[in-house]
């Protein structure tokens, strides 16, 4: 039985889908962006063409998948389709598909000029779209396509290989009307973005990376398929989820597109593919030992392992939920006595003013911001044979989520060196394992308020005069 469900998903805003998917704010500034980029497009289009004009969203955004860019400077992706309308076959049309292309990359540059837009810029044409930046996180593709609307057909317009048949609608209406309940496709949403933030913070090569729509396939095939009668939790369905996929992959590796089976979605290369069954087996056997832990704790260390920074510790969320005024302690929350008692030793110290320094063992004062701060394992000494340590930064608050700077792995040595770049209340866990098991773990709370410290100037040389 698991015992880390909470940390999952609950109505704290540290659970793990908290921390992986957009703010209410990133996503309200997404929103009125596409909304005005959508308008500006079909009517400047319309005019550029003459023919009539329509958007619509899809891939991430759409299916309510997004997550937050894994690592800062990364990039939220909105999909924005953009038809063209006419009766007949694709090649009548007035333009060729590299064309209708040029016509919306011009667009866009138009757009882009316009500093009230907000626009970082517009980047060369891709194959199947066009892409414009926006500040301050994310980009929206923009596909362009020939939509027949009495016969119901898209052909997506592509920048070498003519007309490509593809619809977008059809696949999201397939995984819209898979499960009829709603409280199903809310948790199935969940765990595409699951898989969706492991890939990315596992298989660094965005070429070796499955794309987006393949990964919410895969695991929507494997929930339907499952029998979820004695399954509740993302923890325990997320293990099974993933051994379904990888049992799925076995075999030549093609992901049939549900709404066009002559379409495989798989267009990693063999060598891609099976990498990627390599670390779908590395994420089941995190997934096994998570679930087996007997303790909340053990097991988010564990989860750790997939999920990295984002993944929250019991900490992290309030130990009791308070039900009808009664106090309920979640599942799993004992306090683990371990056999390693971490002592770190924690040094701030200003960049700005070398006589601001702030120490402590286990814990440290408010500090200001841009700190160079060391962290140190005093007991280094009594560590066992075979240990080793792993120390991760977890940052909370406005100004670093508002960066998605949700934190990051800091190193395996016996010290850490990091910077108080945010205001916020944050925290530097180590976790020390032995033999692949966690021995001993300590959470050192770093609180940062205010600006930089001024620097220390010398006091002016008084000079005397005789009277």
């Amino acid at each position: 039985m698991s015992c880390a469900a909470r940390l999952f998903n609950s109505k704290s805003d540290q659970s793990l889908y908290a921390r992986i998917t957009p703010s209410a704010d990133q996503f309200a500034t997404q929103q009125a962006r596409w909304n005005d980029l959508a308008d500006f497009l079909k009517s400047r289009l319309k005019d550029d063409a003459g023919y009539p004009m329509s958007t619509w969203l899809q891939g991430s955004y759409k299916f309510d998948t997004q997550i937050r860019p894994w690592k800062s400077g990364a990039k939220f992706d909105i999909d924005l389709g953009l038809y063209f309308e006419w009766a007949g076959d694709d090649d009548e049309g007035d333009y060729e598909p590299a064309g209708f292309k040029e016509l919306v990359q011009n667009a866009l540059l138009d757009y882009a000029e316009d500093a009230e837009n907000d626009a970082t810029g517009v980047e060369e044409p891709k194959e199947r779209c066009c892409r414009i930046s926006f500040r301050p996180d994310f980009h929206i593709d923009v596909p362009c396509y020939h939509l027949d609307r009495g016969a119901d057909r898209r052909a997506l317009a592509t920048e070498t290989r003519g007309w490509e048949a593809s619809d977008p609608k059809a696949i999201y209406k397939w995984f819209k009307d898979l499960l009829p309940d709603q409280a199903d496709r809310a948790q199935l949403r969940r765990l595409v973005c699951y898989f969706k933030m492991w890939a990315a913070l596992k298989i660094k090569d965005a070429a070796a990376r499955p794309s987006s729509i393949m990964l919410t396939v895969l695991v929507a095939q494997a929930f339907g398929d499952l029998d979820r009668s004695a399954l509740a939790d993302d923890d325990d369905l997320l293990e099974k989820t993933i051994t379904v996929v990888a049992d799925t992959l076995d075999g030549d590796g093609a992901v049939p597109n549900p709404a066009d089976p002559a379409e495989d979605l798989n267009r990693l290369d063999a060598d891609a593919t099976s990498a990627f069954r390599a670390r779908l087996r590395e994420f089941i056997d995190t997934a096994r030992r998570a679930n087996a832990a007997t303790s909340e704790e053990s097991a988010a260390e564990i989860w750790t392992e997939a999920f990295e920074h984002f993944f929250p510790m019991p900490e992290d969320l309030a130990a009791e939920s308070y039900e009808g005024g009664q106090a309920s302690v979640g599942k799993g929350t004992a306090l683990v006595a371990y056999a390693f008692d971490p002592q770190i030793y924690v040094r701030a110290e200003s960049k700005d003013n070398a006589s601001y320094v702030r120490e402590g063992v286990n814990e440290i004062g408010v500090i200001v911001k841009n700190c160079s701060i060391h962290f140190e394992l005093m007991n280094a000494a009594q560590l066992p044979a075979g240990a080793s340590v792993r120390w991760t930064v977890r940052n909370r608050g406005h100004e670093a989520w508002s960066k998605n700077d949700i934190g990051h792995f800091a190193g395996a040595e016996l010290t850490a060196d990091e910077q108080s770049a945010y205001n916020g209340n944050h925290a530097m866990d180590v976790a020390v394992y032995q033999w692949g098991r966690i021995i001993g773990r300590r959470r050192v709370e770093i609180t940062v308020r205010g600006g930089v410290m001024p620097p220390r100037h010398k006091p002016n040389k008084r000079i005397f005069r005789r009277r």
